[in-house]
């Protein structure tokens, strides 16, 4: 019993000094995806607004990657947590911000910067959020917004216009409007999908195949248009998807009542009534 307790005491231990621990290869990648923001930062207060979407390219990329390192050499800590957060509000937060007041925003005064800085705060809160329910929500979709995705949104807009051939400064109402709008949607409870439970090693698809190829082909064509299409789907899917989630649950639930009822009806007749009402179904 005394070995038993040890050895539990021992794994408590380890667990709460891994638990405390400073693991450096994924903070690198963390370190990488700061450095990304930053740099966007720097080529944005330079007029170089292609170059600062590259940059936030660049720590998309880092940022997927610290987390995969994490788990697959087991050195997940709450420091790497806390860190990746701050480095997600530099480079999917501040970064962006910067770019798109620069680039469209400037013109409109305070409305315009008072746009920036809510992007920022909801993106802040957004991350906060998601720390304290990340247990409770689970893995299977985000509630709001996820602040890579309307990073990735404002960084589409700016690369689509330069394909188009505006270089920016620009004066569209509609980019204030965006900028609003994904601030909103990062700090709602709107459902998104997420990719984290996606399967795609056991899809077995040929004609999967063949569409990966055509998007592919599509992506290195023309991959501004298509990056702005799919980040704009992805925004878009997420308050389209919840209406026809809140209508299919209100309708299991319609259903599940009526059971329900039902069931209590039948519950409440007494045992002649049910033996009559037995009796007449099978005749």
């Amino acid at each position: 019993m005394l070995n038993t307790q040890r050895r539990l005491t021992r794994s408590a231990k380890r667990k709460e000094l891994a638990h405390r621990s400073i693991y450096i290869l994924p903070n690198i990648f963390t370190t990488a995806s700061m450095l990304g923001g930053f740099f966007a930062i720097v080529m944005a207060l330079k007029g170089n607004y292609i170059y600062a979407c590259a940059a936030i390219l660049g720590s998309l990329i880092c940022d997927g990657l610290d987390g995969k390192v994490a788990r697959a050499t087991n050195t997940v800590s709450r420091f790497g947590i806390e860190y990746d957060s701050l480095a997600d509000l530099v480079a999917f937060g501040v970064a962006p911000a910067v770019c798109i007041y620069l680039w469209g925003l400037m013109d409109y005064g305070r409305i315009g910067w008072l746009g920036a800085f809510l992007f920022v705060a909801c993106g802040a809160m957004r991350l906060a959020r998601f720390n304290v329910q990340v247990e409770k929500v689970g893995t299977s979709h985000f509630v709001g917004l996820p602040i890579p995705a309307a990073a990735s949104m404002v960084m589409a807009v700016i690369a689509l216009a330069h394909r188009l051939g505006f270089e920016g400064p620009v004066n569209f109402l509609p980019v204030l409007i965006m900028v609003f709008a994904l601030s909103f949607l990062m700090v709602s409870g709107i459902p998104y999908m997420s990719f984290k439970e996606l399967r795609l090693s056991r899809l077995k698809s040929f004609n999967g195949l063949v569409v990966t190829l055509i998007f592919f082909g599509l992506a290195a064509f023309e991959p501004y248009i298509v990056a702005f299409a799919l980040i704009g789907g992805y925004v878009l899917l997420g308050p389209l998807g919840a209406r026809i989630f809140l209508r299919g649950k209100a309708k299991k639930m319609a259903e599940s009542q009526t059971h329900e009822l039902k069931h209590s009806e039948a519950k409440e007749l007494p045992p002649t009534a049910q033996g009559t009402e037995n009796r007449t179904q099978g005749e």
